[in-house]
């Protein structure tokens, strides 16, 4: 191969380490699982098995174009980690810090609204039906606290 190896790419807001396989680096992004990397790459046209490094700058703009456009490249809608947004009410793929901001953003209006997962969210509980006896008591008080014994008396 005639193409320099790239020990490091700056690809989607994420640095990507050059050694790994196409589909493993690609879950390195946030909001972007091995489900949908390897549909990427199976649209894309591009080996699973070649290494982020040896990929030519058409071929990453190809797999960055379908990141950010994945139902224009025939991606199932499935797999898009933003289905029916309240605001747009459109099918979306969120990446990276927008993704951070906007889970941040649903957690605030749960809070707002006291729904049952903001109202567990605001007070640090579990909030997916996980038990609580045993388990999630970081932070809290643990254990037995036993008096004092009072010196030279009873």
């Amino acid at each position: 191969m005639s193409r320099e190896f790239q020990h490091i790419i700056r690809f989607a807001g994420a640095d990507i380490e050059g050694t790994q396989p196409v589909t493993y680096a690609l879950t390195n992004i946030k909001g972007v699982g091995i489900k949908l990397a390897n549909a990427i790459i199976e649209k894309t046209g591009i080996s699973p098995e070649t290494r982020m490094g040896f990929l030519s700058s058409a071929d990453i703009e190809k797999i960055e174009d379908a990141i950010t456009n994945p139902v224009k490249h025939g991606i199932p809608v499935w797999l898009l980690n933003r289905r029916k947004d309240l605001d747009t009410g459109q099918d979306i793929h969120l990446l990276g810090t927008d993704l951070i901001v906007q889970t941040k953003n649903d957690i605030e209006q749960m809070k707002k609204i006291r729904s049952w997962k903001g109202f567990r969210h605001s007070y640090g509980l579990k909030v997916r039906g996980q038990r609580t006896k045993s388990t999630g008591r970081e932070g809290k008080a643990m254990g037995v606290k036993r008096k004092q014994v009072q010196r030279g008396g009873k």
